[in-house]
């Protein structure tokens, strides 16, 4: 028997997932790694680490009510107070936590980029034992995982947002796969609804055209933090949302 453990939307959750991988053959991680800003404590994160749980309730504020331009406009005023670029700022704030988090990943961890991710920087910090895939597979126990990364456009603009276009070519270039990895869900609404932020999160058509298509066994993904539905079947694919690890510091479990 084979058995691999999932995470997904680590989020700074260092601790638990140096032990995310006991008892498994193998971890795999579906991203967002990185902590820019923790939307149940606003003390944690980059943006406080740099302007304070003050000004981190009054950006989450403003974006739980969807005042995106109100946002920018806030966060736009307190970066032109660094002495340092927001680029710089921000880089330098995720370089210490993938400093952190790639040292945690047990070996093997085969791993993907979420949208909050800086994909230039994970060759700097992958260690041996983290393979990095993106629009890649690998086979793992006797079945082909196939693992697509980053989001898709938001208004939010995180780091790894990418065209609908450049995302439903790396769908494609999997081909047939046994288990498809993805940090996003599918574009299906009870998948895509987050029931405390009250709004959908932007799930992926060619995910769904490929499930349909292809006929995974599996669908993982993360990203919806709380989900309408955290798990569905989708014809002959089990669609499920591995959870939100940074608040459970539980893996999803596979076995075969």
């Amino acid at each position: 028997m084979t058995r691999v453990h999932v995470v997904s939307d680590v989020h700074g959750n260092a601790k638990g997932l140096a032990a995310a991988g006991d008892g498994a053959d193998a971890l795999v991680c579906l991203g967002d790694l990185v902590l820019f800003l923790d939307y149940a404590d606003h003390s944690r994160g980059i943006f406080p680490d740099l302007f304070g749980a003050e000004n981190a309730d009054r950006l989450v504020a403003l974006r739980t009510e969807r005042r995106f331009d109100e946002a920018r406009a806030f966060g736009a005023g307190l970066w032109a107070g660094l002495d340092a670029t927001p680029a710089a700022a921000i880089e330098a704030g995720v370089r210490r936590q993938y400093e952190e988090l790639f040292g945690a990943m047990p070996a093997p961890t085969y791993a993907t980029y979420g949208n909050v991710d800086m994909p230039a920087l994970w060759s700097e910090y992958a260690r041996p034992g983290t393979t990095v895939l993106d629009g890649e597979r690998a086979e793992i126990g006797g079945l082909v995982f196939g693992f697509v990364g980053g989001g898709l456009r938001t208004p939010m603009r995180t780091p790894y947002e990418i065209p609908d276009e450049e995302y439903a070519a790396k769908v494609e270039a999997l081909g047939e796969v046994d288990v498809l990895c993805s940090h996003i869900p599918p574009e299906v609404p009870d998948l895509t609804y987050d029931v405390v932020a009250r709004r959908f999160e932007r799930g992926s058509t060619a995910l769904l055209d490929a499930i349909h298509r292809t006929r995974p066994r599996y669908a993982l993904f993360g990203h919806v933090h709380q989900p309408l539905a955290s798990r569905m079947r989708i014809g002959a694919t089990e669609c499920v949302n591995v959870g939100h690890f940074a608040s459970t510091g539980r893996p999803w479990a596979l076995e075969w």
